[in-house]
């Protein structure tokens, strides 16, 4: 018997017509002879709404609290999920993350998963029963309730999909599958039928949301193969796997797969610093103790005996980064620290370019022709980064998606995912 883990997102069990309509979908996933298994994120802005309310009563929330808090959103959905199924004569059971034996480590908001001992879930599909599991969620080693970030319900999704050696983990969201950019920036766009770990990987870290970055990971390491669908229309998708074993990914395909952006980060720069070892030891050992997530590194020419360093961030990690830029500038006899907020990253990702010489020089020179000023620039070997402003990002975004032949040739025409 096939198992099936699927995962629906917050717009899918936005309300309770969208929930009815995911039982109906499990429920007939269910009668076609599967096993299935659901991690269900929390109603629609339900998560969001909780971070305001709890910023209303306090300036600093403590992460336990928060994590006590944030994983109420998850547990209204898995309830109502199971009644809906219940409903339709699908027998279905309601866990937690702590229900299911998800262990994690003790970092609160952002805890890693350890270990997933999964054995009421086994025993619930032995049953015959559907499992509904709230997503983004565990407990520590330390018998702590704990959440796993932004996308922590994707990464739910995969780890069960390991741990249960399941024949695929199906993610459910707003869109119809992966496309070559953004379709609310290039309509244009296209859904692309395949992609693989390592690229999927790349886009999700240059700034696609479709997938959570460590849910990607997660799947790759254990050969989770991932379908992304979209909940309102339940078309084929976009397959993500380690090999295109179905031939999802044709002959005639451009060697790019994407071009990515992220308005989300913001550049940083330690001025003046003395040009002598140990500088950046201390500054970036500084910012990992306090777990900020650096990106792009540009260390520049040293002049008179000084150089400047620059890096971006994720804009919510900027006011933990800043108290420690201003310390390391002083120990070390900096001038000064600056921070950027307007900037955008934009990535060209796919496999083809490591077979493709002068792809970095055509992207340069499309940048360059349509008057965008690159300021960082980073690479792989499937990907290219740069940092451009942010008033540019359009118009970069459709010329590079235009000159490596992405275009779909008609505007895309499914409804839009709300910005979140």
């Amino acid at each position: 018997m096939t198992l099936i883990v699927q995962k629906f997102g917050g717009t899918s069990v936005a309300d309770p017509d969208r929930m009815k309509n995911v039982a109906r979908h499990v429920a007939e996933t269910r009668r076609q002879g599967n096993d299935v298994v659901v991690v269900v994120s929390a109603m629609g802005k339900a998560t969001d709404n909780l971070v305001e309310l709890a910023r209303q009563v306090s300036s600093n929330p403590q992460g336990r609290e928060m994590d006590m808090l944030l994983t109420t959103g998850e547990r209204i959905s898995m309830s109502l999920l199971c009644m809906a199924l219940n409903d339709l004569g699908c027998e279905a059971m309601s866990f937690t993350g702590s229900q299911v034996g998800i262990i994690t480590d003790t970092s609160h908001t952002k805890a890693k998963i350890l270990e997933i001992k999964g054995d009421r879930v086994r025993e619930a599909l032995g049953q015959g029963k559907v499992a509904v599991i709230a997503g983004f969620q565990g407990v520590s080693t330390e018998r702590e309730v704990t959440t796993l970030g932004r996308g922590g319900s994707d990464t739910t999704a995969v780890a069960m999909a390991a741990a249960l050696k399941a024949d695929v983990c199906e993610i459910y969201t707003d869109v119809t599958g992966v496309f070559s950019a953004d379709p609310r920036m290039v309509p244009q766009a296209r859904k692309l039928g395949w992609l693989s770990f390592d690229e999927m990987l790349e886009m999700a870290g240059a700034g696609s949301k479709v997938l959570a970055l460590r849910s990607v990971e997660f799947a790759r390491n254990h050969d989770v193969p991932i379908h992304v669908r979209s909940s309102f229309t339940w078309e084929q998708g976009t397959w993500v796997s380690g090999e295109d074993n179905e031939g999802r990914r044709k002959m005639e395909d451009p060697i790019i797969s994407g071009v990515v952006h992220d308005v989300g980060e913001s550049k940083m720069t330690l001025l003046g610093v003395p040009d002598k070892p140990g500088v950046s030891a201390l500054l970036f050992e500084s910012l990992a103790k306090a777990n900020v997530n650096v990106d792009m590194i540009v260390q520049n020419t040293s002049i008179e005996g000084t150089t400047d360093i620059s890096f971006t961030l994720p804009m919510a990690d900027v006011k933990t980064a800043e108290p420690i830029l201003n310390d390391v500038a002083k120990k070390v006899g900096a001038s000064g620290v600056t921070q950027d907020d307007n900037i955008a990253k934009l990535s060209l990702v796919g496999a083809g370019m490591k077979s493709s010489p002068g792809i970095a020089a055509k992207m340069f020179r499309i940048l360059a022709e349509n008057q965008v000023n690159i300021e960082m620039i980073s690479t792989s070997t499937i990907r290219i980064s740069v940092v451009v402003r942010r008033e540019h990002l359009q118009i970069a975004l459709r010329a590079l998606h235009s000159a490596f032949n992405l275009d779909s040739g008609e505007d895309y025409s499914a409804p839009l995912p709300e910005r979140k």
